[in-house]
């Protein structure tokens, strides 16, 4: 019988799941230390023998690898908790923790309450640690999606259901949008779709929303790239210059002097600079390598001082570990994604197989705009890198999700 009951609870862990977010985590922690640390005059040994202990506990806690320890484990706690509460429990929560992250989204917007950065209000003051409500909003959207969408097959064949799914996600879309963070707005669509897909709405609204959207987006690219400017969309001037940098389109104008035109093109230079920076250091890493603490992009100051360890987290591994340790990067996310998917597969009903599948969503997206932003692939956009890029709400966010497919892999069949 004791025996029995040790087989069953092994049987709960996924150590495939956990030794990939492990994995990340100490890439993380060393890859944040090595971004934010390369010019520290002290190192964290020896502040430790040169201070007191309170004087270290001080120091400690003004570095951006501490706060990240600090998010890890609030994260991991958050995610344990959750792993004693079957997932189909914590779906009888999905609209009030929907709902609440719309109003933290309004909130954000609202002077006063938002915290505005870099041209952009995305944050909620909460003393030393800022909340970002875009990054609680796409897991409550997960949550509450699969939620509506694990019902009888036949109400999803009823167009007001899908139009109502496409309602949950342009919400909080467009409060996104507004802020503006574009890049979190955008990896909802991909999630979204993806649950859509997986639930068995009829394969004919898919396509046409697909066409239409392929039309729309075209339409903006040629207004965006190709319009004069008293017709084109109205957009962030940073927005349009990241598309423009992205398609190598020329800042200048034909009409414009040459006065003009030189100060056009020195500013597309400087905005095509964290691109081609990230790029370099890509491919200076070679095949082992510069070392730890050794990248020359980060100590040098190339690579953004403010971004480094956060949207250009990866450019930084690759520079310093090379190709080797992108591989390995690339290993454990594919562990992850592939645990993600194997755990849909394995799941008891539909709401299960719908969370797992919205976790997975989201998780591919941000790696793939993120490393692709890294070497060039797609435009800059602020979509942090999940557990290896510093930041409290992501970070807690990445890992809560990941409890959640935890879940779904515990509660796979009654014990």
């Amino acid at each position: 019988m004791f025996e029995a009951t040790l087989n069953d609870s092994h049987a709960r862990l996924h150590k495939l799941l956990l030794a990939g977010m492990g994995g990340l985590m100490l890439f993380g922690m060393a890859f944040v230390y090595s971004a934010t640390m390369v010019n520290e005059p002290v190192g964290l040994v020896q502040q430790f023998h040169e201070s007191t202990f309170t004087q270290f506990l001080g120091w400690l806690w003004g570095r951006f690898f501490f706060k990240q320890f600090i998010w890890y484990s609030l994260g991991i706690g958050v995610a344990l908790a959750l792993s004693f509460v079957d997932y189909r429990t914590l779906s009888r929560f999905s609209l009030i923790a929907y709902w609440g992250s719309i109003l933290l989204l309004i909130a954000v917007l609202i002077p006063g309450i938002g915290k505005t950065q870099g041209g952009a209000t995305r944050w909620i003051n909460l003393g030393p640690f800022p909340c970002q409500p875009s990054e609680f909003a796409k897991l409550a959207f997960i949550v509450v999606m699969a939620h509506f969408l694990s019902r009888p097959m036949e109400e999803l064949r009823q167009p007001n259901i899908f139009w109502k799914a496409t309602g949950m996600m342009l919400l909080p879309f467009l409060l996104i949008l507004k802020e503006p963070d574009l890049g979190s707005a955008i990896v909802l669509v991909p999630t979204w779709f993806a649950m859509l897909l997986v639930a068995g709405v009829p394969h004919k609204f898919l396509v046409r929303l697909v066409a239409v959207v392929g039309v729309v987006a075209t339409l903006f690219l040629v207004d965006v790239l190709f319009a004069p400017p008293g017709w084109q969309i109205k957009l962030h001037e940073y927005q349009r210059q990241r598309l423009l940098v992205y398609f190598g389109k020329d800042f200048a104008s034909k009409n414009d002097s040459p006065a003009e035109k030189a100060k056009a093109r020195a500013l597309q230079s400087d905005k095509e600079l964290q691109g081609k920076q990230a790029l370099i250091s890509v491919g200076s890493g070679g095949l082992f390598g510069k070392g730890w603490l050794q990248g020359d992009q980060t100590a040098l100051g190339f690579l953004p001082r403010g971004a480094a360890h956060n949207d250009f987290i990866f450019s930084v591994i690759a520079e310093e570990s090379g190709f080797l340790g992108s591989v390995i990067v690339l290993t454990l996310y594919g562990g992850v994604l592939f645990s993600g998917i194997r755990i849909a597969g394995q799941a008891r009903d539909r709401l299960g197989k719908l969370m797992a599948v919205g976790v997975v969503a989201l998780i591919f997206s941000h790696v793939f705009i993120n490393i692709g932003m890294n070497i060039r692939l797609m435009p800059v956009t602020g979509v942090p890198l999940p557990l290896l890029s510093y930041g409290g709400s992501s970070v807690l966010v990445s890992l809560i999700a990941m409890g959640l497919l935890h879940n779904v892999h515990t509660y796979r069949r009654t014990y």
